[in-house]
């Protein structure tokens, strides 16, 4: 059991119902449950929720054509002025990337198209038709060559971001963690200040339910991991995790997860099997699970006991999977006992 240790103490609830709200976005399905206060419509609330969705999937999908990330990518070069939204979360995604000296770097979709993971679709079948085929080494070089957030050039007078000719930027890595602040900040500016929001997996919780108890999640476990069922209380706390059970493909047995790591142009393969993060905004726990597990199984939770980070990680290894947890994570556990 995970107890947040941010000392924050909940106010009441203004009512005792709660409401459920469900859809489908991203790819994925999205949940909503909340204490619906007096004088807020249901209908209002379901409508208010798609419209945030709608608004970030036109800004920001890659899968989206018409969306604003899709017409920079397919833009010819040059500078070319971007939307406020668009611009600030940009920004956000460059600093974590520099913070992480890469290990999140918004700049990978020619990576993540070549490796099967964008939406190009899957790689190839072999010759065979019996499975997949991986790139060859002057692909990924040629993929790399257009990659890497350090090649990004912004015009910050003119809010403009430079297309060098084939850069593609993928936000995946913190597009879902930012939908669900995003979702989480519009049902607070409408009173609905008690609430957990899930989109894939991801969850923020604000406030706590008409009982006084928190909103309980599970966290997601990888496939054989050791630890036993752990749940968390989203008082005011946001959880993501990152796995390599999740989308993948397999050539001869060898196994290619979707995390790409930019300083090799490949899927991670370091033993990493899944990482878990809470922290205080959804897309801060959505980056910094993908980071730690770029950064691996003795980098990432050194960064994260050096930056506070709340973070469980599981490893593959010969003797099976273990189980490592930041100290910060720790201190919610020992919260819970």
């Amino acid at each position: 059991m995970l107890i947040p240790t941010h000392g924050k103490a909940p106010t009441r609830p203004p009512s005792d119902l709660i409401r459920d709200f469900a859809g489908e976005t991203m790819g994925t399905t999205w949940a909503v449950r909340l204490v619906l206060p007096p004088g807020l419509d249901s209908a209002a609330v379901q409508t208010a929720i798609e419209e945030e969705l709608g608004r970030i999937i036109l800004l920001f999908s890659h899968w989206e054509p018409r969306s604003e990330l899709s017409r920079l990518n397919a833009a010819p070069p040059g500078f070319w002025a971007v939307s406020e939204p668009f611009w600030t979360l940009l920004n956000a995604a460059l600093d974590l990337a520099d913070n992480t000296n890469g290990a999140v770097d918004p700049t990978l979709g020619a990576l993540v198209d070549l490796w099967g993971f964008g939406p190009p679709g899957p790689r190839p079948r072999d010759s065979f038709g019996e499975g997949f085929t991986v790139p060859f080494e002057d692909e990924i070089a040629a993929a790399r060559a257009v990659s890497g957030w350090g090649r990004l050039r912004l015009n910050r007078d003119a809010r403009a971001v430079q297309q060098l000719g084939g850069v593609k930027l993928d936000l995946s890595g913190i597009a879902k963690g930012h939908a669900v602040d995003k979702v989480s900040e519009r049902l607070t500016a409408m009173g609905a200040t008690h609430h957990l929001v899930e989109i894939g997996g991801e969850l923020r919780g604000a406030g706590v339910k008409p009982d006084g108890q928190p909103w309980w999640a599970e966290l997601q476990q990888a496939p054989g991991a050791p630890a036993p069922r752990t749940v968390a209380a989203l008082f005011d706390m946001a959880v993501a995790t990152s796995g390599d059970w999740v989308r993948r493909f397999e050539v001869y047995g060898q196994a290619y997860s979707h995390t790409i790591d930019g300083r090799t142009g490949r899927p991670v393969d370091n033993g990493v099997a899944s990482v878990t993060v809470l922290a205080d905004t959804a897309l801060y726990a959505d980056a910094m699970a993908t980071a730690l597990t770029v950064m691996g199984p003795d980098e990432g939770p050194a960064f994260a006991e050096a930056m506070n980070i709340a973070a469980a990680f599981v490893v593959r290894g010969e003797d099976g999977m273990t189980e490592t947890v930041s100290p910060a994570f720790a201190a919610m556990l020992n919260e819970g006992a």
